[in-house]
């Protein structure tokens, strides 16, 4: 059985961790649904690509998560060792990534990154140990 608050430490890793992917895919397909954003300045000025910017949802959206994924790391780093949750929260930021850019972005992932994602699972592993 898990101890309590190990099971605590882990799922707020793990959802600082989700947040931060929700976050990163949100406003990467905000700013590739804009296009350009040199061509937009260059078209509106500054001010243009920043109205852009903040006028997409997907942008706003992912902006959101971003600052509710700050919020909840330092309520993680209040409760887990920093040596723990900072490692963690990164490595499954990263598998998250991976596969969100895969599955939600079309990205082509290759082997290499395949394989970096399969090291950051083995590092979170020996993390628990």
């Amino acid at each position: 059985m898990i101890d309590p608050r190990t099971f605590h430490v882990w799922s707020s890793i793990t959802f600082v961790a989700a947040v931060a992917v929700a976050g990163e895919v949100l406003i990467a397909a905000g700013v590739r649904e804009l296009g350009d954003l040199d061509t937009i300045r260059e078209r509106s000025g500054i001010l243009g690509a920043v109205r852009a910017v903040l006028t997409s949802g997907k942008f706003v959206m992912g902006a959101f998560f971003m600052a509710l994924n700050f919020f909840a790391m330092l309520f993680a780093l209040s409760i887990a060792e920093l040596s723990l949750a900072a490692p963690a929260i990164a490595s499954f930021t990263y598998i998250g990534n991976a596969i969100a850019a895969k599955l939600f972005l079309g990205e082509r992932v290759d082997h290499r990154r395949w394989l970096a994602t399969g090291f950051m699972a083995v590092g979170v592993v020996l993390l628990t140990r």
